[in-house]
């Protein structure tokens, strides 16, 4: 019996071990694939369907350059240890957004090229020339960098829409890029004020300060409400969670700030999700208060239910 039961319990270890064996020489011989994410997230807000893009991503060396710029490195490096993020370089996103209303498809953004764009549109399974409306949320050149390839218009079936306070300023300001990509199309383009709408559920909620004329979006259906909140803060660490930090690329830094204060305080009060154009990939989350601060939190399935 002692036997019996050795024999047939070494039997059992034996077998137990091999498939580990053979599996642990096979995935010995995979190549290395190199990091990767997905191109492009969907899920629904009420009866529209949203789906980020990811254009490009970079990495870029010394953050502080770019923010917190009005605090010591002591107190940037004892934030960012918190948030186990280094201080010698990080991760940048660029998340173009499409909202299909079932009757128009709507692109906020356009990425930092014309093929690049093309390409994530058509990666997330439509065709440029479906984009109905492309709508602008500020001049900046990561913003408006995909309106033209080739000398003419990437979409070519859309009409454009930008905050009439934003087109204004770059049109005095002898920018080239805005000059080559965005203003050829001025004809093309309707220019809103706050509180009005793109389309029926897509309304137009100033944002100023990061530009002159920095425009969000607040998108509702069906009692559900989702903010195109493009570069009202720029980092979920060194920006949202530090809303008065300052930022580079801000032109008015206290306009800014103030702004980032009113979306937050609205955002975590009211629960609204949000895309952000800079945020980590795939750039949905929602806000919570904490304090004087905020916390970025982001989206698990609470948008695929």
């Amino acid at each position: 019996m002692h036997q019996t039961k050795l024999a047939r319990r070494t039997f059992l270890t034996a077998a137990a071990a091999a498939p580990f064996t053979v599996a642990t020489s096979a995935s010995a011989n995979a190549p290395m694939l190199g990091a990767a994410v997905t191109p492009f997230n969907r899920f629904r807000i009420g009866a529209f369907e949203v789906t980020t893009l990811l254009v490009d991503s970079r990495t870029v060396e010394g953050p502080q350059q770019i923010f917190g710029m009005n605090v010591s490195a002591e107190e940037f490096a004892e934030v960012s240890a918190a948030a186990n993020l280094p201080v010698d370089k990080a991760k940048f996103f660029f998340t173009p957004t499409l909202v299909n209303t079932g009757n128009e498809l709507v692109l906020f953004d356009t990425g930092l090229n014309g093929a690049g764009m093309a390409a994530a549109v058509t990666a997330a399974g439509y065709t440029p020339d479906q984009i109905d409306i492309v709508v602008i949320t500020h001049m900046h050149p990561d913003h408006i960098g995909g309106l033209m390839s080739d000398g003419s218009p990437t979409f070519t079936n859309a009409r454009y829409v930008t905050g009439r306070v934003e087109f204004d300023a770059w049109a005095k300001a002898a920018n080239e890029g805005f000059d080559a990509l965005m203003r050829p199309l001025a004809d093309q383009t309707t220019m809103l004020e706050g509180g009005q709408d793109v389309v029926s559920g897509i309304t137009a909620v100033p944002a100023f300060g990061h530009t002159p004329g920095h425009m969000t979006y607040m998108i509702e259906s069906d009692g559900q409400q989702l903010l195109i909140a493009a570069d009202f803060a720029n980092h979920y660490v060194w920006s949202l969670a530090h809303p008065d930090w300052e930022v580079k690329f801000d032109m008015d830094k206290a306009a800014a700030a103030a702004t980032r204060r009113s979306l937050l305080d609205m955002m975590a009060a009211d629960k609204v999700p949000f895309v952000g154009y800079h945020m980590p990939w795939p750039g949905v989350g929602y806000v919570l208060a904490h304090g004087d601060s905020y916390v970025y939190v982001p989206e698990s399935y609470q948008l695929q239910l």
